[in-house]
């Protein structure tokens, strides 16, 4: 049982990148799962959600109208696509599962302290010119 998280790269200020997170071993249909990421120096925050009940979404302040999460069930696989990325993006991104839904932004992002089911490995992504 794993989630797989790969994408990461280097690339240029305003450029993309699409970051997957693959699980393995359970069905993700159940399950909230985003992510979360840990900028050099800084505490690991939380980036996005899709919550299991809904498909409602979830973002940070700092990336609504950049980031896109969506799953795709057939695949269990959930994507963050990014655009115009910003230096102040390089980080270590991690996903994460819980088997519950998420109704509010909070609710995400007090899972950083406990309670996440499953956790991936991070994959880095570097913005720089």
């Amino acid at each position: 049982v794993q989630l797989q998280a790969s994408g990461g790269g280097l690339v240029q200020p305003g450029g993309s990148l699409r970051l997957s997170c693959a699980a393995s071993g359970f069905t993700l249909d159940y399950y909230t799962i985003g992510w979360f990421r840990r900028a050099p120096g800084r505490e690991r925050e939380g980036v996005s959600c899709i919550s299991s009940s809904d498909g409602s979404t979830y973002y940070a302040d700092s990336v609504k109208g950049r980031f896109t999460i969506s799953r795709e069930n057939a695949k269990n696989t959930v994507y963050l696509q990014m655009n115009s990325l910003k230096p102040e993006d390089t980080a270590i991104y991690y996903c994460g599962a819980v088997r519950r839904s998420i109704k509010n932004w909070t609710g995400w992002t007090s899972l950083n302290y406990g309670g996440m089911h499953y956790w991936g490995k991070g994959t880095l992504v570097t913005v720089s010119s």
